[in-house]
């Protein structure tokens, strides 16, 4: 079942650059979308690691032992390599945003794997950027105050002003 979305404010959706993470394994490998080819998160130039990732994306790269040596595969020589099995979908998801017609998975979103581990999210994947818009709405006093080095107005000039505000 769902959450409400009120536990999804203020998180991350999650693109193929995140990470997994399993309570069983010891590595943890990025997300793969195969759901769909026409989402993207903060990425207008289509760029497949900027994907949204959703409930039915429930592979891993690398494939194979995606979370490494598994917890519950004890051996003579340590832990057996893990053999991730999806036991459904993704749990947690935020179904206010539909992609596809599947649900978006935020940082809190879950898996089970049906050998007993739980995967969560390690890294959403989003990196913040500074824009143009960014540079061009900053404070020269602020920004000269923090960084003396760097002339606004010569800085504001370089990246130019053609962008648009919202």
């Amino acid at each position: 079942m769902a959450q409400s979305s009120s536990d999804h404010n203020s998180k991350h959706f999650i693109i193929p650059k995140g990470k997994a993470c399993c309570d069983q394994g010891d590595q943890f490998p990025n997300f793969v979308v195969s759901s769909h080819s026409k989402h993207y998160w903060n990425d207008g130039n289509g760029n497949a690691d900027y994907l949204a990732v959703t409930e039915k994306d429930v592979q891993f790269k690398p494939a194979g032992p995606s979370f490494g040596k598994c917890k519950l595969k004890p051996s003579s020589g340590g832990y057996l390599p893990c053999a991730y099995a999806p036991a459904g979908l993704w749990q947690k998801t935020y179904d206010k945003v539909k992609i596809m017609d599947s649900a978006a998975i935020t940082e809190i979103s879950e898996l089970q794997c049906t050998t007993g581990g739980k995967i969560t999210v390690k890294d959403h994947g989003q990196r913040p950027e500074m824009s143009a818009q960014n540079v061009q709405r900053a404070d020269n006093t602020t920004i000269e105050q923090i960084n003396p080095l760097v002339d606004m107005d010569d800085y504001k000039d370089a990246v130019g002003d053609d962008v648009e505000y919202y």
